[in-house]
């Protein structure tokens, strides 16, 4: 057979200079980002065949009839060609290192001048550093090739010096969107090929420093830090606040100083100088050390609240903005996370700059991922084939010698999803030969032959619980099995947040809390990967898999983040801030135990404040003092009893106490007075609501029924009016529109419940009326519903009471049968005009809770619109459910035409949660983007909720805990439904 093209070779690439630390220094740069002309071709011999006689990268190749394209960026997102998302599975033939003749084939071309004041070649050389492109590129300067590489995520540089022109220099990079290398980036993301990262042009000058090694170890004893900067060809280090002058590199230093910690992120700014350059340091002093069987950085072990971190723009794909990253990390440090897994490649060097200043623990990636094998059985795998390891070992020698410097990246990972492989363990050793001073992870090999730490994906909490306990099953090989025994255990993934979730955060974190071995992990993940679209009437929505066309692809797997795509936090990360957040309050309203969980930072850097409420209204406040805890340490601190004053100024009703940790002060990632953690103390039990005595006679009135304020159908025995509002319902209702991780479940077959659901028809319940009649207190309705083709049902009776002014629901429900799957919900359904817009409530807000996602929500007085209650997901599906209301207050806009601007006031007794959409159920489920959600002109839709099934992380990961189950049983539960008066005519 003929050789490979070079773009089917295993080997890294050809012409590169060695890899070395990305730095800021005096040298001159020129960035080379903006308007390139482009040309895209179906295939490699359609490209090379335009070239004819003249080759695109001559200087006096005409490209008039090229487009216009923006570097960095991907140009299937620039109108030229379309994206393609699949999950883990190749998009061509598994046939490595071939592919397919089909192969879009990008040709960029740039002609650029030096700037006047750019040195002249006596004065040294010049490097064109290429930070990242998909997949593979080969590269010209004025005519003559640099060389090719592979390895999108990660940066290659070529020599440019001889090559440079003052004027007229044509830089020709040709893009393959297939090649070897897609074998090795397989890693659950949109395929995006282009320039996607910064493309800069490097003076190098004579006697510069081609690479350098900042080694800042601390110990946590003494204090000290020991500072050493290698660098070749070597200079002088200064670092003015330490005291530091004129330290020869190479040559330790032993100095006082404040370490470096996600919690409080010390840099020192330094400088190292040759005769020829000034190179800036941001130098963070911190040890990482596996010890005791803990991950410990300066000696101590610290805990994980992170996330996994794939970058992602709406509209730029993975040619994320700057301004975009900080961003990014702002929300993340408001929002208690305090480390990032760079999954699943090194991310752009300017997000490892931001976690150095701001304080963020990373786990630093390698771009290795080789996920689409395991349809295969792993046959090919090339983590096993040694023609693969110089690839394999040119990826993580470019990760390490690019992210060395970074005292934020206190793990390597080896890659994701690789299986095992001899080519692993190679790169292990040569990570471990070159920076000794990091562990290492790799989450694919169980035996954790080649790591530092012991690390899962979804394992459920009852599993982690027994690897807390260094209980877990054990390995075939006792000497691999006590070797991982006796490592950290971490959760690289887990809450897989897709769509509405995920669940059970809180049940993870308590064991974290507990158990000492069990050191946190990352939920999946930071964002959805939606595309940004537009219909043709302008209305917005977010594209995921199979809307661009693709014949494979895995949907909206794609979109399963803590943000969504234009980065509005979903609820997922309001309740992942209140989960992990490190205050920790307990105890009662007598007395609140505060536990500091910081890992290094104590409690000076916050402020207590506690206030009183009562019916929702605040009615006294003020600071509380708390002791500047250090980290773990805990103080008792007294609430009640209750403000002098307060209750003769307050309302009557529930009353609760709100102690909140706020920042005492301006910080890097939040201005004074964010809010930092919380919790509520119940201050005293809900008053007693007189129970509505039933006083009004039911009668009947022709085809109606009437009975107070309510009027009724005589046939179905259905609500239709109260007082002067038209209704429809109540009935009751057990569907919901099924969640992502209700329907898009990968791993037990038990827990696909939207399959089960629709397989049953609980999604077309069917409501059979067996007796509607008139009795001496009200009304009774007995009704089965049931699915048909199936015996199984439930047997529900409807009581209506009235006091004359407000209509009392008591609802009995007795199932029939052998019920084999929870019910979604246990509520009913009531539709009422779509002139009740507004919506006030007192009961947990001010997001969506459901019961195993829930601690964001907290006691108080609320307000929207209808349509500020829906958490718009990329696919639509159950949302915006408000949890533990006691009353909720249906109203109109001023001139929204209900008459004298009433409304309807619904009471718990004493509870239930909140469901308003201007769509229905069934039309939630069916749309597929929000966009097809068209509003009901004439009727909003309520569903009043008894209680829900949980939302689990079964799209990949555990489902619902059994905890949140809601099974069919017997069941009792009240409403009392009113018409708020209108306001009275003038004069």
């Amino acid at each position: 057979m003929p050789p490979l093209p070079y773009y089917e070779q295993r080997s890294p690439g050809s012409g590169a200079l060695p890899p070395r630390a990305a730095f800021a220094s005096s040298a001159p740069r020129l960035d080379l980002g903006g308007r390139w002309r482009f040309r895209l071709s179906p295939t490699v011999a359609a490209a090379e065949a335009h070239d004819g006689q003249a080759h695109f990268a001559a200087d006096g190749y005409d490209d008039t009839g090229w487009a216009d394209l923006t570097v960095p960026g991907h140009w299937p997102l620039q109108g030229h060609g379309s994206p393609a998302y699949t999950n883990h599975r190749y998009p061509f033939p598994v046939d490595p290192p071939r592919v397919p003749t089909e192969n879009p084939t990008g040709d960029h071309r740039l002609v650029f001048d030096l700037p006047a004041d750019w040195p002249d070649s006596g004065s040294g050389g010049a490097v064109l550093r290429l930070e990242g492109v998909d997949s593979c590129c080969r590269v010209w300067l004025g005519g003559t090739e640099l060389g090719v590489s592979r390895g999108s995520r990660l940066p290659v540089e070529f020599d440019a010096g001889p090559l440079l022109r003052r004027t007229r220099n044509v830089l020709a990079v040709r893009v393959h969107q297939w090649s070897s290398g897609s074998y090795l980036e397989d890693q659950d993301m949109w395929w995006l090929p282009g320039i996607f990262r910064d493309v800069t042009l490097l003076h190098r000058p004579a006697g510069g420093v081609r690479d350098l090694s900042v080694h800042a170890g601390y110990d946590h004893r003494t204090g000290l830090g020991t500072l050493r900067v290698d660098a070749d060809p070597g200079g002088r280090v200064t670092v003015p606040e330490l005291g530091v002058a004129d330290l020869p590199a190479g040559q330790a230093t032993t100095v006082p100083v404040q370490p470096w910690t996600a919690e409080t992120p010390r840099l020192y700014a330094g400088t190292l100088a040759t005769g020829a350059e000034r190179v800036e340091l941001r130098i963070g002093f911190r040890t990482v050390a596996v010890a005791d069987g803990l991950l410990t950085v300066n000696g101590r072990r610290i805990l994980l609240r992170g996330v996994n971190r794939h970058e992602w723009h709406p509209d730029h794909g993975r040619a994320v903005p700057y301004a975009t990253m900080r961003e990014d990390l702002l929300l993340m440090k408001r929002h208690n996370v305090n480390a990032v897994r760079t999954s699943h490649y090194p991310p752009h060097p300017a997000f490892l700059d931001l976690c150095d200043e701001l304080g963020l623990w990373v786990v630093d990636e390698c771009d290795l991922e080789t996920h689409g094998f395991a349809d295969t059985g792993w046959r090919g795998n090339p983590v096993d084939d040694p023609r693969w390891t110089p690839a394999l070992l040119d990826r993580a020698a470019r990760m390490v010698e690019r992210d060395k410097n970074h005292p934020s990246v206190i793990l390597w990972s080896l890659g994701n999803e690789c299986g095992t492989g001899r080519g692993l363990g190679e790169a292990a050793d040569h990570i471990r030969a070159r920076d000794p001073g990091r562990p290492i992870h790799y989450e694919g090999d169980p035996s954790c032959r080649h790591t530092d730490v012991y690390s899962r994906m979804y394992a459920s909490p009852e599993e982690v619980r027994r690897i807390g306990e260094r209980t877990e099953e054990p390995l075939d090989d006792p000497r691999l099995d006590a070797r991982r025994r006796a490592l950290p255990f971490v959760l690289c993934e887990y809450a897989h947040a897709m769509g509405n979730g995920p669940g059970g955060l809180a049940d993870y974190q308590r064991l974290f809390e507990t158990y000492e071995r069990c050191q946190g992990g990352f939920v999946w993940e930071w964002i959805d990967h939606g595309i940004r679209q537009r219909t043709p009437d302008g209305r917005e929505f977010f594209a995921y898999g199979g809307d661009f066309g693709e014949e494979l692809h895995d949907g909206n797997f794609v979109c399963d983040g803590l943000l969504l795509p234009d980065r509005t936090p979903s609820p997922g990360l309001a309740e992942f801030k209140a989960v992990v957040q490190p205050v920790r309050f307990g105890g009662d309203a007598g007395g609140v135990r505060i536990t500091n969980g910081h890992d290094f930072a104590d409690l000076g850097l916050l402020a207590f404040r506690w206030s009183y409420q009562v019916a929702g209204e605040t009615v006294a406040e003020g600071p509380l003092a708390v002791p500047p805890l250090a980290p773990g340490g805990s103080a008792e601190v007294k609430l009640g009893p209750p403000p002098p004053g307060a209750l003769r100024k307050a309302p009557e009703g529930e009353a609760w106490w709100t102690v909140s940790a706020v920042l005492a002060a301006d910080t890097a990632w939040a201005e004074a007075g964010h809010e930092v953690a919380w919790a509520q103390f119940a201050a005293s039990p809900a008053p007693a609501r007189p129970s509505l005595r039933p006083t009004a006679t039911p009668r009947r009135d022709g085809a109606a029924l009437r009975l107070g304020p309510g009027t009724f159908d005589a046939a179905d025995g259905l609500l239709t009016a109260l007082g002067g509002l038209p209704v429809q319902g109540p009935r009751l209702d057990v569907w919901r529109a099924p969640t992502d991780n209700d329907a898009m479940v990968l791993a037990r077959p038990e827990d696909r419940l939207a399959e089960r659901w629709h397989r049953l028809g609980l999604h077309r319940m069917r409501h059979r009326v067996d007796e509607v009649r008139l009795v001496e207190t009200g009304l009774l309705v007995r009704t089965r519903v049931a699915p048909a083709a199936a015996d199984l049902g439930l047997r529900t009776a409807y009581r209506w009471t009235s006091d004359g002014v407000r209509l009392r629901l008591a609802v009995a429900v007795e199932p029939e049968g052998d019920w084999p799957v929870p019910l979604p919900r246990l509520g009913v359904r009531l539709t009422v005009p779509a002139a009740l817009c507004r919506v006030r409530w007192f009961g947990g807000g001010p997001g969506e809770a459901y019961p195993d996602s829930s601690r964001a929500s907290r006691i108080g007085r609320w307000e929207s619109t209808v349509d500020g209650l829906q958490t718009p997901y990329v696919r639509p599906q159950e949302n915006g459910s408000r949890a533990g209301v006691r009353y909720a207050l249906l109203t109109g806009e001023a001139g929204g035409g209900l008459r004298n601007g009433g409304g309807l006031r619904i009471e718990g007794e004493p509870e239930f949660a909140l469901t308003a959409r201007r769509w229905t159920t069934e039309q939630l489920a069916a749309a597929r983007h929000t966009t097809d959600l068209l509003p009901d002109p004439d009727w909003v839709h309520l569903t009043l909720d008894h209680a829900r099934h949980g939302l689990g992380s079964a799209s990949c990961g555990p489902g619902v805990l059994p905890a949140y189950r809601l099974q069919a049983a017997p069941t009792r539960f009240s409403l009392v439904f009113g018409v708020l008066p209108g306001r009275q005519p003038q004069g």
